[in-house]
């Protein structure tokens, strides 16, 4: 593929993310075109499908790959359903980007990892707005403290299939920010607690310390404070509230959503990736399997004799 190319992709998923996020973040982005979509609800096929411009809808990933060509696919399914997608890609040597979480465990994201071509990751927080310039900020492997919180109440949100608990839904995003911001890899899960609404732990990413807070049952809030351990902070970034939710109630605010500048960045740099240019920021099947095995080991530690859990 020249560097110039145009990128076709097909978009297997046609729920909510796919719906408010996956597809006018594909519209926006330059160099791609989305040329089909695939799900197995016939509504939602025939939505998302017409959302897209009328592209052509398969019920699965394996008639998608049967139909116009693509350079790529994009999973924004469920996660049990990412290895076997992927494994379909593979055999007809397609690379895909795999929305979080990338697989249920560990395991499974080794799995993922191990095909060829290898997956790429759609961790989209990196490319929030400010996060580069606060990555930036913060030194390597120093001695810092990271607090890492995420909210959203899911039955605002709507979701057509995915019924994952907190840990899962959200806490995939925050452990890779946390490993991405530090630049350090996860050495030890500390003080962890999850119920299926609510998870809260620790990580020891080398001298730098990270408290990890997630919740599917409140309002939409996202706090990242990051402060050297001998005091002073080094950035800071604090999106929604209650006062926001009262006024986004009262006053909705028009446009896109707030996760499309976000997800056009990530489909952008996967393209770049297609066509053999570096992507630095897109996430990797490594750190998919590093983030996932962070997630087993919060499970474990989360046990009732709650023993910090080494990595």
């Amino acid at each position: 593929m020249t560097p110039d190319a145009e990128v076709r992709i097909g978009l297997v998923g046609c729920g909510r993310l796919a719906e408010f996020g996956y597809v006018p973040a594909l519209r926006a982005a330059r160099g791609v075109r989305l040329v089909a979509v695939a799900e197995p609800d016939p509504a939602r096929r025939r939505h998302v499908a017409e959302l897209a411009g009328g592209v052509p809808a398969f019920p699965d990933a394996a008639a998608l790959l049967g139909g116009p060509e693509v350079d790529g696919l994009v999973l924004a399914t469920p996660a049990p359903a990412h290895l076997p997608d992927a494994r379909t890609a593979a055999a007809a040597d397609i690379a895909v980007l795999v929305e979080k979480p990338p697989a249920v465990d560990g395991g499974a994201a080794a799995e993922l990892a191990a095909q060829t071509p290898a997956p790429w990751i759609g961790f989209n927080r990196r490319f929030s707005e400010g996060i580069a310039a606060l990555r930036e900020a913060t030194p390597a492997r120093a001695e810092v403290d990271v607090l890492l919180e995420f909210g959203y109440r899911r039955s605002g949100w709507g979701a057509h299939a995915v019924t994952d608990d907190a840990l899962l839904d959200l806490g995939p995003h925050l452990i890779d920010l946390a490993r991405w911001i530090t630049r350090g890899e996860v050495t030890e899960v500390q003080r962890a607690s999850v119920t299926p609404q609510r998870a809260e732990f620790d990580l020891v990413l080398g001298p730098a310390r990270v408290r990890i807070r997630c919740a599917t049952n409140r309002p939409h809030h996202e706090r990242l404070t990051v402060a050297h351990r001998r005091g002073g902070v080094i950035g800071q970034r604090h999106e929604g509230g209650l006062v926001a939710a009262v006024r986004g109630r009262l006053a909705p605010r028009p446009g896109p959503h707030p996760l499309v500048a976000s997800l056009t960045a990530q489909v952008e740099s996967f393209a770049h990736a297609l066509r053999g240019a570096p992507a630095p920021t897109l996430g990797r099947a490594e750190d998919g399997v590093a983030v996932m095995r962070t997630i087993d080991a919060v499970r474990s530690c989360a046990a009732p004799d709650r023993r910090p859990v080494a990595r």
